[in-house]
């Protein structure tokens, strides 16, 4: 080495650089001489030390770690604002760290590196670590009376703070510092000393050792969102020279493929700008429109070229504006049309077939003359129904709640009430509803149970009487109509998948109740299909957000119609409609209705009582509750209007 350094500088060397030389690797020698072997000899102390604590003793140590530096820095303290248990947690931290630097330096200098990157956030000053060094040093002086073990914590100690000062002094940027200050104007003054193929890394980026820290992510954990934002709008403006545009998105998105869910969740005000700023307008127009750039590759996919989850993230961070900006709704339109629809069509497919069946079982075979090919077809249907639609729903609906049991992923609907969490949307409730109609129309099925009753004997019987019957009266030349015709008994044991027996038809009481909710369900869920059109989608979302003001209306009118309803039957009159309390609760729905019979208001008149308390009722119910109905509807329309068509995106 000293040859080599000899023949660099051949014309300056003199006999001062040999004794310089010399005097150096002296000393160097020397160090490492008295240091060999003792590490291991300071490790053994200071476990034996550390492990000797009693309870008491780290309760001591807790307690006294922080005083002798706060009282030779009291400007310190406004740096450790925590809670006494914070700060007794950082204390067994620093002692533990301490011990752990021996046993495994390297990962500890790891550790160290990413405390220190965020001590630069933080903004610590460094002259604040040797006073602490030394309070901590004084505070296990006091408790040992061993040399080594003291020794061997006070290297540590000043080891860890070294390394920690060495950070914060290479993470400490011009760009670091603004964003402490939070402070826009020394910020991009900060940014414009940045050549422009490195610009965006000033701000994206602070690697020290094997750590780094992003400036763009700690200004948003640390709240200063207006450097923040003043950092989104510089990393996305095209600027140029000669030879190459520079524009940051790639390396935005390169550096943070998640940028879109953390501002999401801890930034929203930001996401407009970011998304602005992937889109550039040319100030040139050309028959009255200008061309506009749209940059939303990263958006689309990822950097494996995997489909991006931007557009989950943004759908969970539910803003219905943020679905209205135009990068969002480009990249969203070309990921629907493209692709989405086809199989949410091809899913909604098999729901659309089976309405179908449903509506030919249920609402158009039963009201065609009954032949044994129109049982036959209705049976077939409904076994279809049972087996294939009802048999799905819950195969489907059992792997979605195993599912979340296996996943743990439940919801709470009120104190110790905890369910899958598969039933947070309504369509998983329509669905489960319609599954247990279709069991209990399974259940009561008319033509399963007279299927049992059903008798080859009484068919056969019933075909060779009625063939001679047939035949004499087609040689009479006429038809038997009227009384004679309705003393002939047909035998429905005698026909078969026929649902008019007797036990069909007792069954039939629940069977036809339940056959309409499920057809009122099924239709329900294909509301689905709205989201084709955002028109007709936000039509539907205004719709479900302004029923609630409904509901009101209805519960305010249930309310008058008991109250009034009690009041008239109360008082001694003759007027048929109103003696009793379920015939004046009738007699007013159907007043709130306008279906009440005219020809009834004269007899209501003979009772002058009866028709002021009604016309009282008349006012608050049909004029007041009415224009109140209608102005609340007109609020609460407005109030959604602007953010319906958003709403409707979200939807989709």
């Amino acid at each position: 080495m000293l040859a080599s350094l000899r023949s660099l500088v051949p014309s300056a060397w003199n006999s001062e650089h040999e004794v310089a030389w010399t005097w150096l690797w002296d000393n160097i020698a020397r160090m490492l001489k008295d240091c060999l072997g003792k590490p291991a000899v300071q490790e053994k102390a200071l476990g034996r030390f550390l492990m000797s604590l009693t309870e008491d003793s780290q309760n001591y140590v807790r307690r006294e770690f922080f005083k002798p530096f706060f009282a030779s820095s009291p400007q310190g303290q406004s740096y450790f604002k925590q809670s006494t248990t914070r700060l007794y947690f950082i204390a067994d931290k620093i002692v533990e760290m301490t011990l752990e630097m021996y046993r495994d330096p390297k990962k500890v200098v790891e550790d160290i590196s990413a405390l220190g990157l965020r001590h630069v956030g933080y903004g610590i000053p460094t002259e604040f670590f040797a006073p602490f060094v030394s309070g901590a040093v004084e505070v296990i002086g006091t408790m040992t009376t061993d040399a080594a073990a003291e020794d061997g914590f006070r290297w540590s100690l000043n080891l860890v703070s070294r390394i920690l000062v060495r950070t914060i002094n290479e993470g400490s940027t011009i760009v670091m510092k603004a964003i402490n200050f939070n402070n826009v104007s020394q910020l991009e003054k900060a940014v414009s000393c940045a050549p422009r193929g490195k610009r965006s890394m000033w701000l994206l980026d602070i690697t020290v050792g094997t750590k780094s820290i992003s400036p763009l992510y700690w200004s948003i954990e640390s709240g200063s969102l207006e450097s923040a934002r003043a950092m989104i709008r510089d990393l996305l403006i095209i600027r140029a020279d000669r030879d190459n545009y520079y524009y940051g998105a790639d390396d935005l998105f390169t550096r943070h493929p998640d940028v879109i869910e953390r501002l999401g969740a801890d930034a929203r005000a930001l996401l407009p700008g970011l998304l602005d700023g992937l889109i550039w307008r040319s100030r040139l127009t050309q028959d009255g429109q200008r061309r506009v750039n749209f940059y939303i590759k990263h958006l689309v996919q990822d950097a494996e070229g995997n489909f991006s989850k931007c557009l989950d993230w943004l759908v969970e961070a539910g803003d219905p504006k943020i679905m209205c900006h135009p990068a969002v709704v480009l990249f969203a339109d070309l990921v629907w049309g493209g692709i989405a629809n086809r199989f949410f069509l091809l899913g909604q497919c098999w729901l659309l077939f089976s309405l179908f069946l449903f509506i030919i079982s249920q609402s158009v075979l039963q009201h065609l003359n009954e032949t044994q090919g129109i049982r036959t077809s209705t049976m077939a249907i409904r076994c279809f129904i049972y087996v294939a639609v009802l048999g799905r729903m819950i195969f489907v609906q059992l792997a979605e709640a195993i599912g979340d049991i296996r996943t743990r992923s439940y919801i709470r609907l009120s104190v110790g009430i905890w369910v899958p969490q598969c039933l947070r949307q309504w369509k998983s409730m329509v669905r489960i509803a319609l599954m247990f109609c279709l069991m209990l129309m399974l259940a009561e099925e008319p033509i399963i149970w007279c299927a049992i009753k059903y008798n080859p004997d009484d068919a056969a019987s019933q075909a060779s009487v009625a063939a001679p019957e047939a035949a004499k009266s087609s040689f009479a030349g006429y038809s038997r109509t009227g009384p004679a015709a309705a003393k002939e008994v047909v035998n429905h044991n005698a026909n078969l998948f026929t649902q008019r027996c007797t036990d069909g038809e007792v069954n039939l009481q629940v069977y036809e109740p339940a056959s309409m909710v499920a057809m009122l369900l099924c239709w329900t869920l294909i509301v689905d299909l709205t989201v084709l059109s955002t028109r007709i989608s936000a039509f539907v979302l205004v719709c479900a957000r302004t029923v609630s003001e409904l509901g009101l209306f209805l519960i305010a009118m249930v309310y008058l119609i008991v109250a009034f309803g009690t009041a008239i039957s109360s008082l001694n009159h003759d007027s048929e409609d109103f003696k009793g309390i379920p015939e004046a609760m009738k007699s007013l729905t159907t007043l709130s209705l306008s279906i009440y019979p005219p020809g009834h208001f004269a007899a209501m008149s003979e009772a002058p009582i009866v028709l002021f308390v009604v016309a009282c009722f008349i006012i608050l119910g049909l004029i007041f509750l009415s224009s109140m109905l209608v102005a609340q509807l007109n609020a609460a329309y407005q109030a959604v209007y602007a953010d319906m068509v958003g709403y409707a995106r979200l939807d989709r």
